[in-house]
């Protein structure tokens, strides 16, 4: 098999993949045209055509699919046999691809992403910030990162954060108008930045105490599913915020955010970073599983 014939068909795996041309080149860096004439090119050569194209989908044809399903495994096995010999350079290369919600990036980019390309100059991180739970494995990522119980049980999980606590905080202007909140019920009569699911339902606060357990639909006109809009608006003194305690400690510290209803925040899982576990670890996806492994490891001591 040729370089181009090679290309060809990891541009039409990239692209069924995506189920787009743009965000498939992103991934073989390389340019939309370009990619669209290599996968021209091959359906010429064939004389099918393998996707549906309009100006808003594209998606595999019967004929494209039956392709795809017989080529995908030596695609993987090439795949394998690249990153196996990629284990014997003195630093792995190529693109790592994670999925993560907005949250976990932030916390795991610092320290463990930047950590990672630092000591491995010749690879590249794709990280992509999706609310909603994806398949990493149909949507071409080689890992994702999420609360240890949204992990499916399929996959390999590698912890790589401590329990986090989400806690109520506001503004020091929003207090100087509003009285503190002593118990969970009293956020009834409070203007609260809502966060919503990725369903579009609005989240319930969730609150513990002494094994009370207490979930209230707060009231508020703002309405987000960004961690760091909400920081924004919270330190604006828009409202009060339910948010992790990682994502506003700094702002507790230095008194522009004020945590109130202490006592009734409890613990919720950690973050992992999962992966497949039927499928050849790719050099790249090692080292960063160091990373995380060894910034864990630190965590813990810490915490004794």
């Amino acid at each position: 098999m040729n370089r181009t014939a090679l290309s060809e068909l990891s541009a039409v795996a990239a692209v069924a993949a995506h189920r787009s041309f743009r965000s498939a080149a992103k991934e073989l860096g390389m340019s939309p045209s370009a990619l669209s004439h290599a996968v021209a090119a091959l359906e010429q050569r064939m004389g099918v055509r393998l996707f549906h194209r309009t100006t808003r989908s594209v998606s595999l044809t019967e004929a494209g699919e039956q392709f795809l399903a017989r080529v995908s495994p030596a695609l993987r096995e090439i795949s394998a046999a690249m990153d196996e010999a990629n284990t014997h350079r003195a630093t792995p290369t190529g693109t790592l691809r994670i999925n993560a919600s907005e949250g976990a990036a932030m916390r795991l980019m610092n320290p463990v992403g930047y950590e990672f390309l630092c000591r491995c100059p010749d690879m590249k991180l794709d990280i992509v910030t999706d609310a909603r739970m994806v398949d990493i494995v149909a949507e071409g990522f080689d890992a994702g990162v999420r609360q240890i119980g949204q992990v499916p049980q399929d996959m390999i999980a590698v912890p790589c954060s401590r329990a986090v606590r989400f806690v109520v905080v506001g503004a020091p202007s929003y207090f100087a108008k509003h009285k503190k909140p002593r118990v969970p019920d009293d956020l009834r009569a409070h203007v609260c930045i809502r966060a919503r699911l990725p369903g579009g339902a609005p989240y319930k606060w969730e609150f513990c105490r002494r094994g009370e357990r207490v979930q209230i639909e707060v009231n508020g006109a703002l309405t987000l599913d960004s961690p760091n809009l909400m920081l924004d608006a919270v330190l604006h003194g828009v409202g009060l915020a339910w948010m992790s305690e990682w994502a506003v400690a700094t702002e507790i510290a230095a008194g522009r955010l004020v945590q109130v209803l202490d006592a009734w925040s409890e613990e919720a899982p950690g973050l992992c970073l999962y992966y497949p576990g039927h499928r050849h670890v790719p050099a790249g996806l090692r080292a960063f599983i160091e990373v995380v492994r060894e910034f864990s490891a630190e965590d813990l001591q810490r915490l004794r």
